[in-house]
C-alpha cells in the first residue's frame, strides 16, 4: 500500500477518473458527512451501525438539512452503486456491450477496491438476478459461513460468559469468504463478456489509487484500534498509526497482484496461493479458518422468495437471510392500511396513525426473526407460514391503534398453525437495455471487517461471525439477540438482514433495490419501497426520504433526526413509543423502470454513490 498525498489536487489523478473524483468530493453524501463532522455527529454507514453513535442519541435538532440524492435517467442500461467509481465501472461495461451480470461483477469488484471498509472480496454476500428473456428470477447465496472448527461455545470463557469483542475483532471473528465464489459462479451462468475483462478495472484502481473521502475516514477514525492491532491492516490503511488527511490517494499494490490472479483464475482464492495465504494467516494468528474451509465453499443457487402486494409481485432473498421473509410479513400487515397513491405524492407516510402502525408491524416481525430464522440446512424455518396472508392478518389484529405495545409483551405466536400460502455492507443495482436486472448486497460485515488483513494478499476479512447468536439473548453488534436457530455450527451460515429485492408488474420489470445497514435494511428497503410505489414519491425522494427503524429489542423506535414534526413526535411519544432520534443510517439504492420504459435511478444521499445511465 502507498498513500500518495494530492491534497486533492485532481491533476494528480487519472484523466478518466477526475470528473468522477470531482463528483465524488462534492457529492451531496460527502457534504452531508462534513456537515456531521461540524455538528459532532458520524452518519451510520451500513453494517458498521454499531459505534457510539448508535448509542449516544443525538440532541433534539432544531432545522432540517436539504440536498437532493443523485438520480440520473436514460433509455438504454443504469448502474447505482455506494461509489462513483465502482458505478462508473459498471457503465462503461455497459457501453462496451456487456449485460447486468457483467456490469454488477466489475461493479460488485471495483466497491472492494474502492470502500474496503464496507464490502469486499473477504466477505460475503446475496444477489437476485431477473431475466426478462425468458422470464425467470434467481437468487445467489454466497454469503460466508462458519468455519468447519467452530463450535456453540467459541465466543464463550470457562464460566459461559460472553468475552468482549472476541466475535469482532481479530482472526477469530472471520468466517469462511463467499463473494468471489458466487460473482465467478453468477459469471459463468450469465455472463457475456470475458472474466478478465470484467476484474481489470478494479486491478487498475487498486494500482493507481484513488482520493478517500469523509466517509472513509470517518469510518477508519471509528474501527482504528482494532486495525492498529493487525499489522498488514496497519501498513496498508493508516500512516504511521494515523488517519490519513481527506484527499490522500490510497493505492492498494498487494491487492492489485491479488486481483491480478484471481483475473487469471477465480478458484486460486479458493485451491490455489491466495487461500495459501489465507490460511498460513490464520493459522499463524489463531484463527480457525482453514485450506479446507476454503476449498469447500461452494455458493448457493436458491429459489426466489416471492408474494403479491396490491398490483406488484415482490421477490426478495429467503433463509439464511431474514430479509425476504419479513418485508413479506411487514407488507402482508399493512397491505390493510394502503391504497396506492393517485397521480400525486401523498403524505400518509408522515402520519401518526400509519407511523404507529408501521412501527408496530417492525415489531412484529423482528420478534419473529430472533425466534424463528436461521440457516435452512440446520433449523426449520416457517417460511411459508411467516409470509402467509392468514398469519399477517392474525399478528395484525394485535396491534392496538392507539397504544404501543412493550416489546416484552409481544406474543410469540406459532406461524405453523396457520398453514401456508404459495408465497457496514454495500449494495448495487443494475438494470441493461434487454431490461435483465441483478440487485446484490454484499458485506465484510463491521466497518473493515475484522480488522484483519491477510498478509500478503491485501484482502481485508470479514467478521460475519458476530452474526450468529453466539449465546442465548445476548445482543450481536446490532443490537439483535437470536437463539438456537442462529446457533453457530461449523458450516452453518449465520442468519443475515440482507434484502436484495425485484419487484415486478405484469412479469416485467418495475423496481430493483436494497440497502445496507445491518439490522436496518429490512426497514429501510420497506420504507423505500412504500414511498414509490403506495406514497407516489420519485424514486430519488423514496430514497432520500427519513427512516424510523424497529428491531423488537432494544424497544427503542429509531428516528433519524430532522425527519419528523414535534407534533408527530409528541403523539408517538403519548402511545408509548421510546423515540430515540439518530443520525442518518443506510446507503440504499434503486432503480425504476417507469411506464414509457425509461429508467430512472437514484443512490441515497447518505452516501458519496450516484446513478449512472446512458
Amino acid at each position: 500500500m502507498v498513500f500518495v498525498s494530492t491534497n486533492c489536487q485532481l491533476a494528480n489523478c487519472q484523466p478518466a477518473n477526475q470528473q468522477v473524483i470531482q463528483r465524488t468530493l462534492r457529492s451531496p453524501g460527502v457534504m452531508l458527512s462534513l456537515l456531521g463532522l461540524l455538528l459532532g455527529m458520524v452518519p451510520d454507514v451500513g453494517m458498521s451501525a454499531i459505534a457510539a453513535p448508535l448509542t449516544h442519541p443525538i440532541s433534539q435538532p432544531t432545522s432540517a438539512p436539504s440536498w437532493e440524492p443523485p438520480l440520473d435517467r436514460t433509455s438504454q442500461g443504469m448502474v447505482t452503486s455506494a461509489h462513483p467509481l465502482a458505478s462508473q465501472v459498471g457503465l462503461n461495461i455497459l457501453q462496451q456491450g456487456g449485460n447486468a451480470v457483467d456490469a454488477a461483477v466489475a461493479t460488485t469488484l471495483a466497491i472492494s477496491v474502492v470502500e474496503p471498509f464496507s464490502a469486499g472480496i473477504g466477505g460475503g454476500g446475496f444477489l437476485l438476478f431477473y431475466q426478462a428473456q425468458p422470464h425467470t428470477l434467481k437468487a445467489l447465496d454466497f454469503r460466508e459461513r462458519a468455519p468447519q472448527q467452530a463450535t456453540r461455545t467459541l465466543y464463550l470463557d470457562a464460566q459461559g460468559k460472553v468475552r468482549p469483542r472476541a466475535s469482532v475483532d481479530g482472526h477469530l471473528a472471520v468466517g469462511v469468504p463467499g463473494t468471489l465464489a458466487g460473482l465467478a459462479e453468477l459469471h459463468r451462468a450469465h455472463g457475456k463478456l470475458p472474466w478478465q475483462t470484467l476484474v481489470k478495472p478494479a486491478i487498475q484502481l487498486a494500482e493507481q489509487g484513488f482520493p478517500i473521502s469523509w466517509r472513509y475516514l470517518q469510518i477508519l477514525e471509528w474501527r482504528k484500534q482494532a486495525l492498529l492491532a493487525n499489522p498488514e491492516a496497519r501498513r496498508i490503511f493508516l500512516q504511521d498509526g494515523q488517519v490519513p488527511p481527506l484527499g490522500d490517494r490510497l493505492v492498494q499494490t498487494d491487492l492489485a497482484k491479488t486481483l491480478t490472479a484471481i483475473a487469471e483464475n477465480p478458484q486460486t482464492f479458493y485451491q490455489g496461493t491466495i487461500a495459501q495465504a489465507i490460511a498460513q494467516d490464520m493459522a499463524a494468528n489463531g484463527g480457525i479458518l482453514t485450506q479446507r474451509d476454503l476449498q469447500q465453499y461452494r455458493p448457493i443457487w436458491r429459489k426466489p422468495l416471492c408474494g403479491h402486494f396490491q398490483q406488484y409481485h415482490v421477490c426478495s432473498m429467503p433463509p439464511p437471510s431474514s430479509g425476504g421473509v419479513h418485508l413479506l410479513q411487514m407488507l402482508n400487515m399493512l397491505q390493510p392500511d394502503l391504497t396506492p397513491a393517485q397521480n400525486q405524492p401523498t403524505q400518509r407516510w408522515r402520519q401518526p396513525d400509519f407511523l404507529h402502525v408501521m412501527i408496530e408491524t417492525m415489531r412484529i416481525a423482528y420478534r419473529d426473526r430472533a425466534q424463528y430464522l436461521g440457516d435452512p440446512a440446520f433449523t426449520p424455518v416457517p417460511v411459508a407460514e411467516l409470509t402467509s396472508l392468514a398469519y399477517a392478518q392474525h399478528r395484525r389484529r394485535e396491534i392496538n391503534l392507539q397504544q404501543a405495545t412493550p416489546s416484552q409483551q409481544v406474543p410469540l405466536v406459532n406461524p405453523r398453525s396457520f398453514g401456508t400460502e404459495s408465497n457496514d455492507t454495500s449494495h448495487l443495482t443494475v438494470v441493461d437495455r434487454d431490461r435483465n436486472a441483478v440487485s446484490l448486497t454484499f458485506t465484510i460485515n463491521l466497518g473493515f471487517g475484522a480488522g484483519v488483513v491477510a498478509k500478503g494478499t491485501g484482502i481485508i476479512l470479514n467478521n460475519e461471525m458476530d452474526d450468529f447468536a453466539i449465546a442465548p439473548d445476548t445482543p450481536n453488534a446490532f443490537g439483535l439477540v437470536g437463539d438456537e436457530a442462529n446457533a453457530i455450527a461449523p458450516g452453518k451460515t449465520p442468519l443475515s438482514s440482507m434484502t436484495p429485492t425485484i419487484v415486478t408488474e405484469n412479469q416485467k420489470l418495475r423496481m430493483a433495490l436494497g440497502a445496507p445497514g445491518g439490522s436496518t435494511i429490512i426497514t429501510t428497503v420497506l420504507q423505500i419501497m412504500l414511498n414509490h410505489l403506495v406514497h407516489g414519491m420519485e424514486i430519488r425522494t423514496a430514497v432520500a426520504a427519513p427512516r424510523l427503524h424497529h428491531q423488537w429489542l432494544p424497544d427503542q423506535l429509531r428516528i433519524e433526526a430532522y425527519s419528523l414534526e414535534p407534533l408527530t413526535l409528541a403523539d408517538l411519544q403519548r402511545r408509548g413509543h421510546s423515540i430515540i432520534q439518530r443520525n442518518s443510517w443506510g446507503n440504499a439504492n434503486a432503480i425504476v423502470v417507469l411506464p414509457n420504459g425509461t429508467l430512472e435511478g437514484a443512490a441515497d444521499p447518505r452516501g458519496e454513490g450516484n446513478a449512472m445511465g446512458y
